[in-house]
């Protein structure tokens, strides 16, 4: 992607609207990120999916994580299973991903968002 000025500024409001999504939800990249960077920036959903698990390392991973620890609201234990068997499953699903054509991807990636808020919305 070329860095011009429209979409180094695109980038950032995409940046804090997910960082705030993120702090108060806990969403983020799924629902927010990968579709900005699919339709508004024209990226693959290959390249968005990437491009989205890189941007929450960091700063989810660290700033985020401690804000929600010193609340009390972190299990170490349930978090560390969560981890370790989320590095397999990324695995996996990247490689699978890889390989998904583009528009297949984004039609199951669609139902899985929108079976999520139907389960929200209807569910119990």
């Amino acid at each position: 992607m070329k860095m011009t000025l429209s979409s180094v500024i695109i980038l950032a409001l995409l940046g804090l609207l997910t960082g705030f999504m993120a702090g108060m939800l806990g969403i983020g990249g799924g629902i927010i990120v990968i579709p900005a960077l699919t339709m508004i920036l024209g990226f693959t959903q290959q390249e968005a999916q990437g491009t989205s698990l890189a941007m929450m390392l960091p700063p989810v991973g660290i700033i985020a994580v401690m804000n929600y620890y010193k609340a009390g609201h972190v299990d170490w234990r349930v978090a560390g299973v969560l981890a370790l068997l989320f590095i397999v499953g990324s695995v996996f699903g990247s490689k699978l991903a890889i390989r998904i054509p583009q528009d297949v991807l984004k039609k199951v990636f669609g139902i899985f968002l929108i079976l999520v808020a139907l389960k929200m919305l209807f569910g119990k």
